[in-house]
């Protein structure tokens, strides 16, 4: 049976006698990277709910559910679970609305309030962490990720799969890169903590942002979640912004007693270090759309989170020979395969 049936004959179980299921309106609400879909649907007295639509041969509900309960105890807004059926991959859900803060930020002028709240919601997702609770964010996973960028934007988007030379300068690179993440102080990682996953909240209550598409949570470096949120990979910032609410992100950890550097300088420089592994994995996620899914949309994005990688690689010595490399990529005509 068609899964769009399958959905419709769960909604029926929820909602009937009550609402007949013909009375129901059900509308795409938004897709993701994943397999997972979203149906917004509206009931005969206008109340919204959504609904989550995840294949579970594909996607498994169970970390959501996990962590949604997890975030709710920290304070912070996220979608209440209002039914399950873990079995079929539905979850029935709360309705935070259809503003994400990259359509609120095209007011620039919202930028501050909207990026308080971010940062008061993540130090509170932060202060609520403990070791034992979300997987790992170890050498493994960093470095599965990593391979993305060689695999995906090196060889199958641009065509030049690493010779001898440049497998060499990126496996020098990645281990730098790696050893700074690791050592990093570790707290609960939303992983995706950006403009497309946090929701605008009309009113004061419940609290702004709603959060989203926290399913792949774990526990790792103190700065990734700040670095997804100010070198967003669909908005971006001149530096001295950026660094205006970096400040104030860095102020109120430390104010709360958050395991971040007392120097500003080296909270920095583990964030823009945090920043390059997320920006090659990323690179290669589009990729990955693109070549394996058909999401050309993605190939847009790729200019901005190419230029967040390129100014942290100039800036410090241990990085430079990535620029070098991306300097040299630059003067090769690439052969982009568009295979869908």
């Amino acid at each position: 049976m068609p899964r769009t049936a399958l959905l419709r004959d769960w909604v029926q179980t929820l909602f009937e006698p009550q609402f007949p299921v013909d009375e129901i309106r059900i509308e795409p609400a938004s897709v993701d990277a994943s397999f997972r879909r979203y149906f917004r649907i509206t009931l005969p007295d206008q109340r919204t709910r959504i609904i989550m639509d995840a294949p579970p041969e594909k996607e498994d509900c169970h970390p959501f559910v996990n962590i949604a309960s997890l975030f709710h105890e920290a304070g912070v807004h996220v979608p209440k679970i209002i039914a399950q059926d873990l079995a079929q991959g539905f979850l029935l859900l709360s309705d935070l609305g259809s503003t994400t803060y990259l359509s609120a930020l095209q007011d620039r002028r919202a930028a501050p309030q909207l990026y308080r709240d971010a940062n008061c919601a993540l130090v509170a997702i932060q202060r609520a962490s403990r070791a034992g609770v979300l997987p790992d964010y170890d050498r493994s996973l960093l470095s599965r990720e990593l391979a993305l960028f060689p695999d995906w934007y090196l060889g199958r988007h641009l065509g030049l799969p690493p010779d001898a030379k440049m497998q060499n300068t990126l496996d020098a690179v990645f281990a730098a890169l790696l050893d700074n993440n690791l050592k990093q102080p570790q707290v609960f990682v939303h992983r995706d903590y950006h403009s497309r996953n946090l929701m605008a909240i009309d009113g004061s209550f419940p609290a702004n942002p709603g959060i989203l598409d926290f399913q792949d949570a774990v526990y790792g470096p103190v700065t990734y979640d700040p670095v997804s949120l100010y070198r967003d990979a669909y908005i971006g910032w001149p530096e001295d912004q950026e660094l205006d609410f970096l400040i104030r992100y860095w102020e109120a950890a430390r104010q709360v007693g958050l395991p971040v550097h007392a120097d500003f300088h080296d909270f920095y420089r583990d964030y823009e270090w945090m920043g390059a592994q997320r920006q090659l994995k990323v690179l290669g996620i589009f990729a990955r759309l693109c070549h394996r899914d058909g999401k050309q949309d993605y190939l847009k994005d790729m200019p901005l989170v190419m230029r967040y990688l390129r100014r942290t690689c100039e800036r410090y010595k241990e990085l430079r020979p990535l620029a070098h490399l991306l300097d040299t990529l630059e003067q090769q005509p690439a052969e982009v395969a568009y295979t869908f």
